[in-house]
């Protein structure tokens, strides 16, 4: 590892896990970057497993619209999700990472990375911050589809006096999204009090309830 002792220490200090695998530490490589450096890219070839010491990277998806969704970002001591579930599969990343500010961080290669999960300890950590990682994903999930659909949803049962006659499927279809969102999105109407639902029609039980819930896709 070609940085000073310090570095190695606070290296160890944030990714505790090395400390069982002394061989792979002289083949660390330690990088520090300017803010605004592309660390990698979607659709090529993971180079390794990135472990930040200092500063973050900011993990981010495009869509075909151009726009960048931020997924997460890494900060010392924690795990990069994409990079790692790209080794883990060995297909390319599905999204790309940018330094915040100067960044250094250490790269373990794919190969070692391999090695070092034959460790017990090194791979649980590295699966307990994977999952870790996970929850926080799931959240971004939660907070994109969930939390505007509701209010696209509720918007779209607003208009059609006391009962909506339409098949979750319907619903699905003009909301460009799947049935088994629509259908969890209902029950949950359902339990807050502000619709009944039973086969095929929907029933409105507090339309201003609803038209709060309409409200918040404009903000």
């Amino acid at each position: 590892m070609t940085d000073t002792p310090d570095s190695t220490q606070q290296l160890l200090s944030l990714y505790p896990a090395l400390a069982g695998l002394p061989e792979l530490l002289p083949r660390l490589p330690l990088m520090t970057v300017p803010a605004g450096t592309a660390l990698f890219e979607e659709n090529q070839a993971c180079q390794g497993f990135p472990m930040v010491i200092r500063g973050e990277v900011r993990v981010s998806r495009s869509g075909a619209n151009g726009r960048a969704l931020e997924l997460y970002r890494v900060r010392p001591g924690e795990m990069c999700l994409v990079s790692s579930a790209s080794l883990f599969a060995g297909q390319p990343l599905s999204a790309h990472g940018v330094a915040t500010g100067p960044t250094t961080l250490a790269l373990l290669s794919p190969a070692d990375f391999d090695t070092a999960l034959a460790d017990a300890s090194f791979r649980g950590y590295v699966l307990g911050l994977f999952a870790e990682r996970m929850a926080d994903l799931t959240a971004l999930i939660d907070a994109v589809a969930f939390q505007q659909l509701d209010s696209r949803l509720a918007a779209a049962l607003l208009g059609h006096g006391a009962q909506v006659r339409a098949t979750h499927q319907t619903l699905a279809d003009e909301l460009g999204t799947v049935r088994e969102i629509v259908t969890r999105l209902l029950h949950r109407f359902e339990r807050e009090g502000l619709v009944e639902l039973s086969r095929e029609c929907i029933t409105i039980r507090n339309s201003a309830g609803l038209r709060a819930a309409a409200a918040l896709i404009a903000r």
